[in-house]
């Protein structure tokens, strides 16, 4: 059953169409793929999803409510939550603190300061970044940057996960435990959607992919289905 969906969900700048027309859904507790060359309208979907964009038109629903236009804010607390292609920390203050405001602001419910600090922790030890807690955010490298905002984001208890390009430019080792780290995330209970150019991580964690070309959808099914789509091979996979 869809957690997550769009109806014609369209978003123009200018006369452009960076998403056009697009319907998709992500079912509960699976981990979804999205894919296509860079100027797919990926990242603009993202944005339509978490209300950073509204789309003109099209409508999208969480859990069944229609979530078209509410603010960013409101859709994190209802449980989606988002990742960034270019990482969006606050540089300037610990790496604990960082994942501290994701509990304190990112959900509902009032925690302490105490109960803050003890979540932030579990979920830096979750993303591997136990050593680094005390380090201001603008020293970690830019794979550990991305590890924050995935434990931000998970400080903020969300049903969905929106995940945008976490693997890129990480080596083969460091993209076998970004693929762990994903499957842990949905051993948690909570639902994926992710934006990957990793071809092997895309095919290998996802139970199915949705493929985007010029903002429109042009295919969608098991990484198996993709893989072999010769629509796909021919904009974007290659012979």
């Amino acid at each position: 059953m869809p957690i997550l969906e769009g109806q014609g969900v369209t978003k123009y700048f200018g006369g452009l169409a960076a998403v056009s027309n697009v319907d998709f859904h992500v079912d509960q507790g699976e981990i979804a793929g999205l894919i296509g060359p860079n100027g797919a309208g990926k990242t603009t979907l993202f944005g339509l999803i978490s209300a950073a964009l509204v789309p003109n038109p099209g409508l999208i629903r969480f859990k069944g409510e229609d979530i078209t236009g509410i603010k960013p804010h409101q859709i994190c607390r209802k449980g989606l939550a988002r990742t960034f292609q270019s990482v969006k920390i606050f540089p300037n203050i610990p790496v604990i603190d960082n994942v501290a405001l994701g509990v304190h602001f990112g959900t509902p419910e009032q925690a302490t300061a105490t109960q803050a600090v003890e979540e932030a922790t579990r979920l830096l030890e979750f993303v591997g970044l136990s050593a680094q807690a005390a380090v201001p955010a603008r020293d970690l490298t830019l794979v550990n940057q991305k590890l924050l905002e995935v434990a931000r984001a998970l400080a903020t208890k969300p049903k969905v996960l929106l995940l945008d390009e976490i693997m890129a430019g990480l080596n083969h080792t460091e993209v076998a435990q970004a693929m762990e780290l994903v499957s842990k995330i949905r051993a948690q209970g909570i639902t994926i959607l992710m934006i990957e150019h990793v071809m092997k991580a895309i095919m290998s964690v996802c139970d199915r992919i949705m493929v985007l070309h010029h903002g429109k959808k042009i295919a969608e099914g098991t990484p198996q289905e993709i893989a072999t789509s010769e629509t796909v091979i021919k904009v974007y996979l290659g012979e």
